[in-house]
């Protein structure tokens, strides 16, 4: 039996409806949309990582390498565990909060930061084979559910646009048109691939999105070589030092250093963890697999405990290694939209991840506005499914258009998905005069993000 078959039989390609080139150019696809994570992850958590005898570059160059292995440890498992095609990595976001709101803002120390990681992936494997991660997913209300993709949508197409400098900030209307677009090579340059990816998408060529980062990179490098174009933010490749035994297991550190004083602070920071990390994958879960198809009439993803469980071996071994929480990229929706059905896709990605190490950074070749033109293909495509709401009946439509509206404008999966959660048992009990109208797991949730809201907003 060829390699090829073994690998066919061993993802269930014909049960699935796919083969193997489509797995593999969608992996590729998924792979180059995550690759600034490679960049990002070890700049944000540089900025609040400081070790003793070791340079800030160093440093930088150790997250590196854990960035790549934790992504590829979570990716293997989504590949040969959950057969799903979802990429991991440490989750843009949720590195942010750990660097400059616990250890920069809080003042805590990184080790204790990395501590709530490893202790948050803990209480995710237990809970997931419990069977209780996926009951409290089972519990989210359909319109919630079907909202969060064209949530998902808006807020890649954020990240996307402005990563390409087509708009900016502004004081008086919050976002605009970026001002000098027609003077700026990398607007302009993005806008042209994007062009690009549009045209062969809409003639159905098959690896589109990858032929349009590719192009997108190609001829920003090529440009740039011969002096033309301005400045297109060409990604430095340093030299790399593979030497991490700083960051793995320190961890154990921040836990031995905690104290009775220190223990409700360290509560908190494992429990805002623990719900945004929770409900950004329950989103991108959802929010991806209705893109590709693979939820079922009552917008449930079948088997839904495996994919949870790659999420939670993923961050638990990256707080070990020494990196913050690992989850399911939003990402993995431009190779789904590809065709890739089966975990396939993972492992192409995690062994990507693992190949990139030999050569960090050489996954952040591809410049961050390449590589985020794919997002806004795929953020057109993700609108299309508010037709699954409907939107006649309120109980529908004030979850789904809450659900829609707070991703964007809180920059959060997860605030979004709480103003559905609210929202929707009130409105529901509103409607039909009764507080049995929604189920006490449904108030639950709602009860429990109230009180997530209020801890996250000062409230504590």
């Amino acid at each position: 039996m060829s390699v090829a078959d073994s690998l066919a039989k061993r993802f269930g390609f014909k049960k699935a409806k796919t083969d193997l080139r489509t797995e593999v150019i969608a992996g590729i696809t998924t792979f180059l949309t995550m690759s600034y994570i490679v960049i990002l992850n070890p700049a944000i958590l540089g900025a609040a990582i400081q070790i003793d005898g070791y340079s800030a570059a160093q440093v930088t160059q150790m997250l590196a390498i854990v960035t790549l292995l934790s992504a590829a440890v979570a990716c293997l498992v989504m590949a040969f565990y959950a057969n799903r095609p979802f990429g991991l990595a440490p989750g843009l976001g949720l590195n942010a909060f750990f660097a400059f709101t616990v250890v920069l803002g809080m003042g805590i120390a990184w080790e204790v930061a990395l501590a709530a990681v490893v202790v948050e992936g803990v209480i995710f494997i237990i809970i997931t084979a419990a069977g209780w991660r996926d009951a409290i997913i089972a519990a989210i209300p359909k319109p919630v559910k079907f909202s969060v993709g064209a949530g998902i949508g808006l807020f890649l197409a954020i990240i996307g646009l402005q990563a390409m400098q087509v708009i900016t900030a502004d004081a008086a209307t919050f976002v605009t048109l970026n001002p000098n677009l027609a003077a700026d090579p990398i607007a302009l340059l993005s806008l042209l691939g994007l062009l690009v990816t549009f045209v062969l998408y809409a003639r159905g060529v098959k690896g589109s999105i990858v032929i349009g980062i590719l192009a997108t990179t190609v001829l920003a490098y090529a440009l740039t070589a011969v002096g033309i174009g301005g400045d297109l933010a060409i990604p430095e490749i340093a030299a790399t030092s593979y030497n991490i035994t700083p960051l793995v297991g320190a961890f154990v550190g921040g836990l031995t250093g905690l104290s009775s004083a220190s223990a409700f602070g360290f509560a908190l920071i494992v429990f805002t963890f623990f719900f945004v990390d929770f409900f950004d994958t329950a989103g991108t879960l959802i929010g991806t697999s209705q893109l590709g198809g693979f939820l079922d009439k009552k917008g449930n993803l079948k088997e839904i405990e495996k994919p949870l469980m790659a999420d939670a071996i993923g961050t638990t071994v990256g707080g070990i290694l020494g990196t913050s929480t690992v989850t399911t990229y939003i990402e993995s929706a431009t190779g789904i939209e590809e065709g890739g059905k089966t975990g396939m896709v993972a492992l192409v990605v995690g062994v990507l991840f693992l190949v990139s190490i030999v050569a960090v950074p050489i996954a952040a070749a591809v410049p961050l506005y390449a590589s985020h033109v794919a997002l806004v293909l795929v953020a057109i495509l993700m609108l299309r499914g508010v037709t699954d709401i409907d939107w006649k009946d309120v109980t529908n439509s004030v979850p789904a258009g809450l659900t829609i509206l707070m991703m964007p404008l809180t920059f959060s999966i997860a605030y979004g998905i709480a103003a559905g959660l609210i929202s929707y048992p009130i409105v529901k009990a509103a409607k039909e005069g009764s507080l049995n109208a929604a189920t006490p797991a449904q108030w639950g949730l709602a009860v429990a993000f109230v009180i997530y809201l209020y801890v996250t907003t000062g409230g504590l």
